[in-house]
């Protein structure tokens, strides 16, 4: 299935709600002033999402969670594409950050990861949405600015720049998004790593001949061995960090 998409609603619809503009003076000047608050209504799609996931951010439920008709809901958000724009957004704009201005390039960059990987398992379902088409409100706008800052004055200009932030992001957005599938296949299994390799490694052994396959075998289970899994996700994240590092040093070095 297609990951959920932001930028995907009407565009003048989505933008106005992003930033507030003239939405409640327009809404007080029509009739009665609204019961509820955008701001309620967008805290409670995110909590429903960190707790059971983004499927279940419908507008019918968000409704009933906050207490009123899902044809009311509508009238403070066109439907479930500009509220997943809005939930994103607030979440960006919620992101500790942490100044690294006096700090080398590569600390700066770390910290970057480290911010994003903390937002990916604070809120998970984060992790899923595409972003190739960004919800420009103000929370992913202060984000942007921000990353910007850890690759700036270091000889790169705009678009590389553009591009080389594009591409420390996508790795930690990878990572967490493999992170929370290997999460939740503890969960549904009630197995750990070493438990699900303990029963099914035997059975593997069985119908495999390490002959056939003796990089398979060897590399694998150097690799089992070490991690006590068939993917550890500190290893993976303190490996793909590492290298990504290393590929930007050689990108700003040339």
């Amino acid at each position: 299935m297609p990951s959920p998409r932001t930028s995907t609603g009407d565009p003048a619809r989505t933008i106005a709600l992003l930033w507030r503009h003239s939405l409640d003076e327009r809404a007080s000047a029509r009739g009665p002033r609204q019961r509820l608050s955008l701001d309620t209504i967008v805290d409670t799609a995110v909590e429903l999402a960190d707790t059971d996931g983004l499927d279940a951010v419908t507008m019918r439920r968000v409704a009933t969670a906050v207490g009123t008709a899902p044809m009311t809901l509508y009238t403070y958000v066109p439907g479930k594409a500009e509220l997943l724009d809005l939930m994103l957004d607030h979440v960006y704009s919620q992101m500790l950050r942490r100044t690294t201005a006096e700090r080398p390039w590569r600390e700066r960059v770390r910290e970057v990861v480290l911010e994003n990987r903390a937002l990916f398992e604070r809120h998970p379902w984060a992790a899923t949405v595409s972003t190739t088409r960004p919800a420009l409100g103000p929370g992913a706008l202060a984000k942007y600015e921000h990353e910007l800052a850890a690759l700036d004055g270091l000889g790169l200009d705009d678009v590389t720049m553009d591009a080389a932030l594009a591409w420390v992001l996508a790795f930690v957005q990878g990572w967490a998004r493999t992170a929370a599938d290997a999460a939740a296949a503890r969960r549904d299994s009630a197995l750990d790593e070493q438990q699900w390799w303990e029963s099914a490694g035997p059975l593997l052994g069985q119908v495999v001949d390490p002959g056939a396959f003796p990089l398979a075998s060897r590399v694998g289970s150097a690799a089992g061995q070490a991690q006590g899994a068939a993917w550890e996700a500190g290893r993976a994240f303190d490996f793909g960090l590492a290298r990504v590092l290393d590929g930007l040093a050689a990108l700003i070095e040339r």
